[in-house]
Formats: C-alpha cells, structure tokens, sequence
C-alpha cells in the first residue's frame, strides 16, 4: 500500500502572525466523513473534524514559519518552509506527498502539486482543516496578549476592523512589516 500524504498552509494572506501548514496521512480504514476545504466549513465543524483527523490519522503534524521569518524571506518562501517543518515532524515517512497550489516544498518525497486540492483531496483537506484550526487558535491566543486588536474576530486579516485597529493601536512585533498595509502604518510613525 502506498502511504500518501497531503500538505496545506493556512495565513498567507494575512498581515500579523505566522503562516501554518499541515501534513495529513489517512488511515483508509478509518474514514472521516464531511472533509473539504476549511474556509467551506463553519468554526465548529473544523474544530469537530480536526479532533477526529487528529484521532483516526496514521500520522499528523503542524509546522509554522513565524513573521519575522515572513519579513526575511518573503511569504511564498516561508509558507514552504512551514510545510517542509511539518513535513519532518511526521513519524512516518510518505511515499508519495500532494500538496495544495502550485509550488512543492524542499522535501525528501516525490510529490505532485494540486491546485484546488484542499476541495477534492481527502488528505490535503484534513491538512487544511489542522492548519486553520491550528491558526485559529494562535489568533485567539494574541487576541488575549494584545487586547484591541480583535484578531479573534479577523484572524489576521487585513479586514477594514484590523486596518482601523492598527491605525489606531500601532505596529505589534507580530504584525508582517514587509506587508504593504504594515509598512505603510510604519511610514507614519
């Protein structure tokens, strides 16, 4: 049987925080009813779903690059860097890795690129679901650090609320400063 894996990131878009990715290899004997796309599923549902990924996968892991990470090597770089973190984080070596969009992480596995894959492919939607979930969970956590920002609420995006907040708060050390809405605020100070 070959063991196959699949990869997705979850924050490229947004402005403050680490980008996430996930790595899922399935259980065939253990299906997992409802997997999809994370951004297609309510809060609830990915929280349910990625305890029972979690669960009933022969393997699964998390890496992150963090924004500092982001500002050096630019968020393409640093979202590949995160799937290769979770990649070597796994206990069990894939076969074969699919991974979601169009580029490849520096891996030691043959793989193939999906576009769309967290829609169609079991294994690459369970990684979203992690990769959000996991995401999620780390804006709730600066959500608390820095009170006002309301990263609970947007999640890191550059939402007209995080804009007006960071107008009015300023620039955390979490924020991506060679993002345009960041260095733009930085340009005022």
């Amino acid at each position: 049987m070959q063991v196959i894996a699949g990869i997705d990131e979850v924050g490229r878009g947004c402005i403050v925080g680490a980008v996430f990715a996930a790595i899922v290899i399935l259980d065939p004997n253990k299906a997992i009813l409802g997997l999809t796309d994370s951004k297609k599923l309510s809060e609830n549902k990915r929280k349910l779903l990625a305890t029972e990924i979690k669960t009933n996968a022969l393997a699964w892991a998390i890496g992150r690059a963090e924004a500092s990470e982001i500002d050096k090597i630019n968020i393409l770089q640093a979202s590949l860097l995160a799937m290769s973190r979770a990649y070597y984080q796994l206990n069990i070596s894939p076969d074969w890795v699919q991974v979601d969009g169009t580029f490849f992480p520096d891996i030691p596995c043959e793989g193939e690129t999906i576009v769309k894959g967290d829609l169609t492919i079991a294994e690459i939607s369970a990684a979203s679901i992690l990769a959000k979930v996991a995401r999620d969970d780390e804006m709730n956590t600066l959500d608390i650090l820095y009170p006002g920002y309301n990263f609970s609420k947007h999640k890191g995006y550059p939402t007209q609320l995080h804009l007006e907040k960071l107008q009015i708060l300023g620039v955390t050390e979490q924020h991506r400063k060679s993002f345009a809405p960041v260095k733009k605020q930085l340009a005022i100070y």
